[in-house]
């Protein structure tokens, strides 16, 4: 694994706990030499990422479409920027440029990114590991919603085992280096094409 792309808000949040830890984990990548695959602000935690790793000699990819340059304001240090045309090819951008996915602290969009990039797994299109770096409990809601999908029998229970949660940086990314992806039967079988 030589790239992460870290899915994360343009906010800060209500606890320095969030922004500590994205620049905690942005140091941590640098000190790894994983290269940062990210959304390219400055701002909110996507900023404090961005500079933990920037702070520690880090390689960091920016990925934005280019109505967002100005809303989000890109980071203008970065050691590489990709402007795209729109938000789907963004997330196939940052998905080409990485070798696993890590959720942070976030919103709507958050969500987004990451959902579909566990969708993209669970229908075999690609066996990156996929991890949540549950900072101070901010995703526990979440994780239970999930769990209450499998057992009311809308994710099945090998799909579930795919996502990697940890409360701390370096268990998140110990457990990603050793990922083993599951051999799951596929969704579309060849006489249904």
């Amino acid at each position: 694994m030589n790239s992460i792309v870290v899915f994360c808000g343009s906010s800060e949040g209500d606890d320095p706990s969030f922004a500590d830890d994205a620049y905690g984990l942005g140091k941590l990548l640098a000190q790894q030499r994983l290269t940062l695959v990210y959304g390219a602000a400055r701002i909110g935690i996507m900023g404090r990422l961005a500079q933990g790793a920037l702070d520690h000699q880090g390689t960091v990819i920016g990925v934005i479409p280019d109505f967002l340059k100005i809303k989000e304001v890109f980071h203008t240090g970065l050691s590489r920027l990709i402007v795209t045309k729109n938000m789907h090819q963004r997330k196939l951008k940052m998905h080409e440029l990485s070798e696993g996915i890590i959720m942070l602290p976030g919103g709507y969009g958050t969500l987004e990114e990451f959902f579909e990039m566990i969708t993209w797994a669970q229908l075999g299109l690609h066996d990156k590991p996929i991890g949540i770096l549950n900072t101070k409990g901010f995703y526990d809601n979440l994780i239970a919603m999930l769990r209450t999908m499998v057992d009311r029998g809308f994710v099945k229970q090998e799909n579930y085992d795919m996502l990697l949660v940890d409360n701390q940086m370096d268990g998140l990314l110990a457990q990603m280096r050793n990922y083993v992806p599951q051999q799951l039967p596929k969704w579309i079988k060849k006489d249904q094409l």
